[in-house]
Formats: C-alpha cells, sequence, structure tokens
C-alpha cells in the first residue's frame, strides 16, 4: 500500500485531478467518492501502489480522506 497526500485541482464524476505535494505531479484519482471533494482541498490517498504510465498518470483510492483546505 501506498499514501500520497495531494491537493484536488478539478472534480469530476469518480475522477480527482489532484497535484502531488511531494513532487508536484498531476494525478487521476479513480474514486467513487470524488462528488465529496472541492478544489483546494487537501487529501490523504491510500492507494495500492500500482500507477499507469499514462500522462497524467492514473491511480485508484482504497481510502480517501480530506485533511486540510477549502472550508466549503
Amino acid at each position: 500500500m501506498s499514501i500520497m497526500i495531494a491537493t484536488v485541482l478539478e472534480v469530476q464524476e469518480n475522477i480527482l485531478l489532484v497535484r502531488e505535494r511531494r513532487t508536484a505531479q498531476r494525478v487521476l484519482v479513480h474514486t467513487l467518492l470524488a462528488r465529496h471533494f472541492r478544489p483546494g482541498d487537501i487529501v490523504r490517498i491510500l492507494y495500492s501502489g500500482a500507477m499507469t504510465m499514462s500522462i497524467p498518470p492514473q491511480i485508484t483510492a482504497i481510502h480517501i480522506t480530506r485533511i486540510g483546505g477549502c472550508p466549503c
């Protein structure tokens, strides 16, 4: 398992576009909970560690939690 801390950039149905805080890399995150987040939220994403080699890379969240950011 891997953990990513990221800032939400865009919210779509079942997908978040985030910027990983450690590397500044943009990543597409597949999650059924996407609509619970807003741009500016800081999230902690638990995922398998597998990431596609596409641009942007993609992961599937096992668990995702808002840890800061937008107070919306």
